[in-house]
């Protein structure tokens, strides 16, 4: 169970359609459901949550989030994005499992995904890009597309902070981390 207690239904009609607008009639994400019990944070949430279409693809805009929330440890919302979208995003299965597991430079992405990625990692590692990420970001993405990065790698990493600080439980229909692949025997043997 969460640490701050979920709304229940039935919801206030304003509540109600709001979930609806962002579910699309599905049943509303826990995180959702503890946030709206807090009007303030819930509008916050809401107005800089970026869940709109912007200036970046579907895929682009997947990568960024899945990447974030992989590098933040955030199962919670990395499964949610990888279960609605990945299909939609045409993520492969090596593709999602790269967003956890491997580094910028995975074959599986191409040239643009790669500084796409390593900007991301850039940005949750040191908060800045350095010029030569910068310049190979610029190659592939517009400015407009550039901040939506930025905006999106750092609302995801709020998201990342209310799901993992509010220790919520996977959502039943989310994908789970891939597990990380066991060294070579030899390897294990010198452990």
């Amino acid at each position: 169970m969460s640490r701050i207690v979920p709304l229940r239904p039935p919801y206030a009609p304003e509540i109600q359609q709001q979930f609806d607008r962002v579910m699309r009639g599905a049943p509303p994400l826990m995180l959702f459901r503890v946030m709206a019990g807090h009007a303030r944070a819930w509008d916050k949430f809401r107005t800089s949550s970026l869940l709109d279409r912007g200036p970046l693809s579907l895929r682009q805009r997947e990568i960024v989030i899945d990447r974030t929330c992989a590098l933040n440890a955030c199962e919670y919302e990395w499964g949610v994005h990888v279960a609605i979208f990945a299909g939609a995003a045409g993520l492969t299965e090596a593709q999602v499992r790269a967003t956890v597991l491997e580094g910028a430079d995975a074959p599986c992405w191409s040239e643009a995904e790669q500084a796409l990625i390593a900007a991301v990692d850039a940005l949750h590692h040191r908060a800045t890009l350095s010029a030569a990420e910068f310049a190979a970001l610029s190659k592939h993405y517009d400015e407009e597309q550039i901040l939506e990065v930025m905006l999106l790698g750092g609302f995801y990493r709020t998201v990342s902070y209310l799901a993992n600080g509010l220790a919520l439980p996977l959502e039943a229909t989310a994908a789970r981390f891939p597990a990380r692949p066991l060294p070579p025997a030899a390897d294990r043997a010198n452990e």
